[in-house]
């Protein structure tokens, strides 16, 4: 650059002033500002790299209590948890596992237009949706699968079932229940000792849909099918990730595609060495790539309570089942990093007793060191 300015100086004025108009293109160019990343995405084109950065390190504050249980005249309701959401037409849409006094579990649904009025959104529990019943239902998570323009709600009998809606936002409008696959795959059966076939999740590339699972005993599973087969179709079930301590990769796993990137971002639910629940993290390229920790130990948690504050008092020190508020609805389960929330369960402190019974409720993390 200097000796282009030295030569400038012996040059004509219209070489002078063809000079300075490049010099100003080049300054232009290099201060404008990167693309935002606010916008929801449910493509998979790889975008601008600077919008999918994720820490190294997470940092987190949390809201209190924001959603808990409405017990009424039949239904006897002492926790809420493991909560799947969505937004859809200007609402956010809750399904959540629910138990009540005598141990069963059942799903609910709230919706609400902002978070300040998840705590008094009333609940529909699905027992009352003929089609479903009431039967063990539990763990859903809900999405939209654009090619076939239907709304799945995911979640376990004892087998990993669906059901299908045009509305999100009406439960009475889930169909009975299907299976994924109709029995347990041997590999699972010969690994997951007295453990429990649980947490289903379905994501999906361009070209195939997965289904995960875990089996509380130290192992991650997956299935796969076709886009064009999906929802029937799911084999070839392998272990994905294991760990021969079964509280380091025990349950509540989820996968999400990063905004803008070919980047996958794993977080699954670890038991710590103080009995309490936490999540690790693993990231990979693209969904046959290999996992690789990002924040995934007591240390350096993706979410614990080592690493969230609590401004309006501690009131879990369990950061379990939960999921990311996602930047669309769709299939490819796609997060924005650059505003990360964790919608998830915890409970007293000092609670105890049956786990059926534990006071569960759920609160709402957000990310206080994005990247972006």
């Amino acid at each position: 650059v200097r000796a282009g300015c030295g030569a400038a100086r012996r040059r004509t004025r219209p070489v002078r002033l063809a000079a300075v108009l490049l010099l100003g293109l080049l300054m232009a160019l290099t201060t404008a500002p990167a693309r935002s990343a606010t916008t929801t995405d449910t493509g998979s084109t790889p975008g601008d790299p600077r919008t999918a950065a994720l820490p190294g390190s997470f940092q987190w504050s949390s809201s209190g209590q924001l959603i808990s249980p409405k017990p009424d005249g039949s239904h006897n309701i002492v926790a809420v948890k493991d909560p799947t959401v969505v937004q859809h037409n200007g609402r956010w849409h809750v399904y959540m596992t629910t138990a009540n006094t005598a141990g069963q579990w059942s799903l609910a649904h709230t919706s609400f237009t902002d978070w300040s009025q998840a705590a008094s959104a009333p609940h529909t529990y699905l027992d009352t949706n003929p089609d479903i019943g009431n039967r063990y239902a539990a763990a859903p998570q809900v999405f939209y699968f654009a090619p076939r323009d239907e709304w799945y709600l995911v979640y376990q009998t004892g087998l990993p079932s669906f059901s299908v809606n045009s509305d999100p936002g009406n439960p009475a409008g889930w169909s009975a229940p299907r299976n994924f696959q109709n029995s347990m795959p041997d590999i699972i059966r010969d690994n997951i000792g007295d453990g429990h076939w649980v947490d289903f999740w379905v994501i999906c590339d361009d070209t195939m849909c997965y289904l995960y699972s875990s089996d509380d005993n130290g192992q991650l599973y997956r299935a796969e099918t076709t886009i064009g087969e999906f929802p029937n179709g799911f084999r070839d079930t392998r272990i994905e990730l294991q760990d021969t301590n079964r509280f380091a990769l025990f349950e509540g796993s989820a996968i999400y595609r990063v905004q803008n990137t070919d980047t996958y971002l794993l977080i699954i639910e670890a038991i710590g060495s103080d009995g309490r629940r936490y999540y690790r993290s693993f990231t990979s390229q693209g969904l046959n790539g290999q996992w690789q920790p990002l924040a995934a130990s007591e240390a350096n948690p993706f979410a614990r309570a080592n690493n969230t504050t609590f401004p309006g008092g501690a009131w879990t020190q369990d950061i379990s089942h939960g999921e990311l508020v996602r930047a669309g609805s769709d299939q490819t389960m796609t997060i924005d990093p650059c505003r990360l929330q964790l919608l998830y369960q915890g409970q007293d402190p000092g609670a105890g007793g049956d786990y059926s019974q534990l006071p569960w409720r759920l609160g709402l993390l957000t990310q206080t060191n994005p990247t972006c």
